[in-house]
């Protein structure tokens, strides 16, 4: 029979060609049977596994925190008003000084003489005023020549009240009680006016300005506590006294001011603080800032699993952050919250949840 089919070749490439396609069509099967159905549900092994923490909402104060800069309450820097040699230093800088007290002399010079000038003049035109309202009693001075002469009593009067204002001048008081901070000037120097001489500042009582951003100015009032906290750790009771009614064209932010009182005189101002604003009572979870992630748009928020063990993501409102924890704001009120694994998993992926160990 061999013999019979090495005659016929084309016969032995039939017979090849069919046992080859049975062969195929025998590996398809095989393989068809070892795949896994499309809809075939995983299995819990395959499940990403996340360490969670339960965490109930808790009232807090909410506040803003805030840098600040201490400013004496009141400060004014004197100038001269007149030309003068600096005759006299009245006080020395550093000195507490009384309202209206005596600081700084500058030489008369002349102007006490054009002062006894002035009021000379004063006494003759107020003469020849009365005179000649006598003598208009009885026709003998016109309506016109009484006229004049009130007018030239009246710019005397005039010259006599800036002849008294120069020599006023001369000497440089306080305009309120304060400290003689600073003196721009010796004895003997010449001073014209405009040219600063010394300050003044008010520190019985302390403002502290800062900057709030606009979305939070509209929960403060005025009169509002504020925990005033200086560099070295101690703390000041102030309260908020002015809100800028306009922002700030290049920040966008709100100009501040909180009101201190500083009986004991402390040397604060010009130094930096940190305002701690409280805004009444909220509800909200404290977490690790750690735990906080942003979403494609940059929202601040955090991963949690809901009842089906799928994961959501939650935006938050950071209310408060310090050295031991964040406040937040947004969640349920009690929330299963991702401590271990967030980085793995995304909004929408179902997973397997084992609670972190206590102190973790």
């Amino acid at each position: 029979m061999f013999a019979q089919l090495s005659k016929r070749p084309w016969i032995i490439a039939v017979v090849i060609a069919a046992l080859l396609l049975a062969w195929l069509f025998s590996g398809d099967r095989f393989v068809a049977r070892e795949d896994v159905e499309p809809d075939q549900p995983a299995t819990t092994s395959d499940l990403a596994r996340v360490e969670i923490q339960w965490l109930e909402a808790q009232p807090m104060q909410r506040q803003h925190v805030v840098q600040g800069q201490i400013e004496a309450w009141r400060r004014v820097e004197l100038r001269a008003q007149v030309s003068g040699s600096v005759q006299n230093l009245d006080q020395d800088k550093g000195n507490r000084v009384a309202a209206d007290q005596l600081l700084l002399s500058i030489s008369p010079d002349d102007r006490p003489a054009q002062v006894a000038r002035s009021e000379a003049d004063v006494r003759q035109r107020q003469s020849d005023v009365t005179a000649a309202k006598r003598l208009r009693e009885r026709s003998l001075v016109s309506a016109n020549e009484l006229m004049r002469l009130e007018s030239e009593l009246a710019k005397a009067r005039a010259e006599l009240d800036s002849a008294r204002l120069q020599q006023r001048n001369t000497k440089i008081k306080a305009p309120f009680a304060g400290i003689y901070d600073q003196r721009m000037v010796e004895l003997g120097d010449f001073v014209q006016p405009g040219q600063s001489l010394l300050t003044l500042v008010d520190i019985d009582r302390l403002k502290v300005s800062a900057q709030i951003a606009q979305q939070q100015v509209t929960q403060l009032e005025l009169g509002q506590p504020v925990k005033v906290e200086l560099l070295d750790g101690r703390t000041l009771q102030g309260e908020l006294h002015f809100i800028a009614a306009a922002a700030d064209p290049g920040s966008r932010s709100f100009r501040i001011e909180v009101k201190v009182d500083n009986p004991d005189g402390l040397r604060l101002a010009g130094a930096s603080a940190t305002l701690h604003i409280q805004t009444g009572e909220a509800m909200a979870h404290r977490l690790s800032p750690a735990l906080l992630s942003l979403d494609e748009t940059g929202r601040h928020g955090v991963k949690w699993v809901n009842d089906a063990q799928r994961v959501e993501f939650t935006p938050v409102q950071l209310i408060s952050v310090d050295n031991q924890g964040a406040w937040v704001s947004g969640l349920p009120p009690k929330v299963a919250l991702i401590t271990l694994g967030q980085g793995f998993v995304q909004p929408g992926q179902q997973v397997r949840t084992q609670l972190a160990a206590e102190g973790s």
